[in-house]
């Protein structure tokens, strides 16, 4: 069972594997297979059998180009699924939210992280924010879902990431949000072309450095690692995408946002062992 406190688990040490669950019928990697109730739960189940301990649940697609959904619309797809998976399973709940009336919704029901895109800058959302006890991972973006690849452009992607990043914090424990309730996550393909995804990743542990709080990365299954394995549809880059997620956990990452649960835990031992071992005596 959880603990009452939503933020114990981000005192871990270990590397904790966070599902992604699409409630969306547009989803670009999963095409909306997850968007009803039952079927959510079973594949959150599955991630969870497979070494997932956070499950992500998100109702508005935030892929490139996409339009934006009413708040009926997304609290309808994500109340349902966040309340029979706290029901269901012992799973860490993260909710992939800007908006206000969800994140209030999901402390409402028991959830345990905001997982916001916008971090926090949507009309409202810092209030709801500060209202609840949850954790927040505040992620940075470059423009808006509709327009953010039209031509992102950065002097030093690294330097300005970070400068974003300790911005929006100073902006949260304004606003009553304690250092321990964050993580922050880089944004791997939110306003960001392929060199400035792979040079965010070449330096992930000097932007950790820098903004000296918990990373989430989530660069599973996106265009970055098409770009570089030749696979254009976004099921086949499963190879692609566990070896960004184990190289993000080697350069200090500590949440691991992925579709593909069992290949990401898989890497994720090979390289633990490969750290200690004298555990293994055959």
């Amino acid at each position: 069972m959880q603990s009452n406190n939503p933020c114990d688990w981000l005192q871990a040490s270990a590397v904790q594997v966070m599902g992604i669950v699409n409630v969306t019928p547009d989803s670009f990697s999963d095409g909306g297979r997850f968007h009803q109730r039952d079927a959510a739960l079973r594949h959150a189940q599955q991630m969870l059998s497979d070494g997932a301990a956070i499950i992500d649940v998100g109702g508005e697609s935030t892929r490139p180009g996409a339009e934006p959904v009413s708040v009926q619309q997304e609290l309808d797809r994500v109340v349902p699924v966040i309340e029979v998976l706290l029901q269901e399973t012992a799973a860490i709940v993260s909710v992939d939210t800007s908006t206000p009336e969800v994140i209030h919704e999901a402390a409402r029901l028991g959830a345990h992280l905001i997982n916001d895109v916008r971090a926090l800058q949507r009309e409202g959302a810092l209030q709801a924010a500060a209202d609840t006890d949850m954790a927040i991972c505040l992620m940075h973006m470059q423009g808006e879902p509709q327009t953010m690849q039209q031509s992102p452009n950065y002097a030093c992607v690294v330097t300005e990431v970070a400068d974003f990043l300790c911005e929006r914090v100073v902006a949260c424990e304004s606003a009553g949000i304690s250092r321990d309730r964050m993580l922050l996550d880089p944004g791997f393909g939110f306003g960001k072309t392929t060199r400035h995804n792979y040079e965010l990743l070449q330096r992930l542990d000097e932007l950790q450095q820098t903004v000296q709080l918990p990373l989430l990365t989530g660069l599973s299954r996106k265009r970055m690692i098409g770009a570089v394995t030749g696979q254009a549809v976004a099921d086949q880059r499963v190879v692609g995408s566990a070896a960004g997620a184990l190289l993000c956990a080697m350069k200090g990452a500590r949440v691991l946002r992925v579709h593909d649960v069992r290949a990401t835990v898989d890497a994720l031992a090979v390289w633990q062992a490969s750290e200690q071992p004298a555990q293994y005596d055959d």
